[in-house]
């Protein structure tokens, strides 16, 4: 067997992403966020199962919260379980909260999650993005530079 090939990556063990949003989505900023969740969910997280491709992000009460997410039940903890798609709170400062809130409001923009994941101290945290939507035109340029640029790779690769 050839062995595993660390990650190198800026965040530590992704479980979830959401690969969708940076098409349908134009990103204007992005941020860390952490999650309350319970030690069932965190169980669940650990074994990489989570969806978060139709979730969002929403402000009510002064506070975040990330709906539509989807983290399965853990198996073993029988009725301590928690339920898979439940609301689940995003713990950012209450001057984030406010200044996201009036961009949701003013502007039209959406609060996107991007990924799930573990960090260097084993924390579950979120990457969150302030976006707008793209429209239908905006998304076939996308896809027009996403395959010149694989055109254009493969062109001078066989060129030598």
């Amino acid at each position: 067997m050839a062995p595993k090939k660390e990650d190198k990556s800026q965040y530590g063990k992704v479980v979830a992403e959401n690969r969708k949003a940076r098409f349908n989505y134009e990103i204007v900023e992005t941020f860390e966020a952490g999650l309350v969740l319970t030690g069932t969910e965190v169980k669940a997280l650990r074994e990489g199962k989570a969806n978060i491709a139709d979730s969002y992000a929403n402000e009510e009460g002064g506070e975040l919260w990330l709906i539509n997410s989807y983290i399965p039940e853990y198996l073993q903890a029988n009725q301590f379980n928690h339920e898979p798609r439940r609301r689940r709170k995003i713990l950012v400062k209450l001057r984030e909260i406010a200044r996201l809130g009036m961009a949701v409001q003013r502007d039209g923009m959406t609060l996107v999650p991007l990924k799930i994941y573990f960090n260097d101290k084993g924390l579950a945290k979120l990457q969150l993005a302030l976006a707008k939507g793209k429209k239908l035109h905006d998304k076939r340029q996308t896809q027009k530079e996403r395959d010149w640029n694989r055109d254009k790779s493969r062109l001078l690769r066989d060129r030598g």
